[in-house]
């Protein structure tokens, strides 16, 4: 196995860093099965891959999905397997360790939430951890950028009442869209980090 660097594929690659969110998970997550919901170009998951984990990254662009097939191909990589998907749409299960969705669940059908983060968390083996961060809908920071779906306060969090949430903020970030001025639009974001509660004895 050769050993590369943390930013060896965004740099190589030209691809967005890591989602912060996503290296801060791995410092309590041990190398497991993952899965990407909404994988994009593969700048988490290649990442993940890099550091043991054996990925599976879902998306429904097209282009999206070739550019990291061709970095799989090209990098010779074992343990990393991407399919097509319209979350929208596709229903699922599994065991995996860590199921996370990073700035996706904006761009999806209000209707498909539920059912998605229901799957999320079926497909999650007991001990194993969701991660997800998406935009919000508040009054201080009211969403008007066409997205289909937003949280409102407080709604990703009553998901995940019967998890131990080990990380749960609404803080204000900013989308990589700008504004007339050429100014990244702020937005709050719900970002969550919850681990399955393990059967007791």
């Amino acid at each position: 196995m050769i050993l590369r660097p943390d930013n060896y594929y965004t740099e190589k690659y030209q691809l967005s860093p890591t989602h912060s969110e996503v290296l801060e998970a791995v410092d309590r997550i041990p190398p497991g099965r993952a899965l990407d919901v909404g994988c994009g170009n593969g700048r988490n998951a290649l990442w993940l891959n890099l550091k043991g984990f054996e990925v599976t990254g879902w998306d429904n662009n097209p282009a999206s999905l070739a550019r990291l097939n061709q970095i799989i191909a090209e990098e010779n990589l074992r343990g990393i397997v991407t399919a097509q998907k319209d979350l929208n749409t596709w229903r699922f299960n599994g065991a995996w360790d860590f199921v996370f969705s990073t700035v996706v669940m904006m761009f999806l059908q209000p209707e498909t939430i539920p059912q998605l983060i229901a799957d999320m968390q079926a497909s999650t083996v007991k001990g194993g951890y969701n991660l997800i961060v998406a935009a919000m809908d508040t009054e201080d920071y009211p969403c008007d950028q066409g997205f289909p779906f937003a949280f409102k306060s407080g709604e990703l969090s009553d998901y995940y009442r019967k998890w131990h949430i080990v990380k749960y903020n609404e803080h204000v970030g900013q989308l990589h869209r700008t504004d007339e001025h050429g100014n990244r639009i702020p937005l709050r974001f719900a970002t969550l980090l919850a681990q399955k509660e393990m059967i007791k004895a």
